[in-house]
């Protein structure tokens, strides 16, 4: 697993597996985010078995697909309710963690500066300055 810490509490990644929740639940996260629809990819595990294994690891599992580079605002907001509502380290993932850290970003569940954000993201690998005039300050 190519885990990158965005920050103590939340992480992002590529493409999990069912067989990578045991191995998360032994990390100390307790809750993950999939940011990818179902059949994005051939030989994509579906949601249905990523969540199933989870739950069988004892992480709470949240589904926001998001694709085509659009993140509209109902994934926004649904990914800050449950980063906000979370007591524990999550971690997001999607095929290459981008749209992962791009919701974390524009989600802003910590009330940062966008120049705070885009360091953070930077930080863990992902070059999001694109971005920056849809992020205000």
């Amino acid at each position: 697993m190519d885990i990158r810490q965005v920050e103590p509490g939340f992480a992002v990644a590529p493409q999990l597996q069912p067989g990578d929740m045991a191995a998360l639940a032994h990390e100390g996260f307790i809750a993950v985010i999939c940011n990818r629809p179902d059949g994005e990819d051939d030989g994509q595990p579906g949601v249905a078995t990523i969540r199933a294994a989870a739950e069988s690891a004892g992480l709470a599992f949240h589904h926001i697909p998001v694709s085509g580079g659009q993140f509209p605002d109902a994934a926004i907001d649904a990914f800050r309710s449950v980063r906000q509502a979370t007591d524990g380290p999550i971690l997001a993932y999607c095929r290459t963690g981008t749209r992962s850290i791009t919701l974390e970003t524009l989600a802003n569940p910590e009330g940062r500066s966008a120049s705070v954000r885009l360091g953070l993201a930077n930080a863990a690998g992902y070059d999001l300055t694109a971005m920056a005039s849809r992020l205000g300050d």
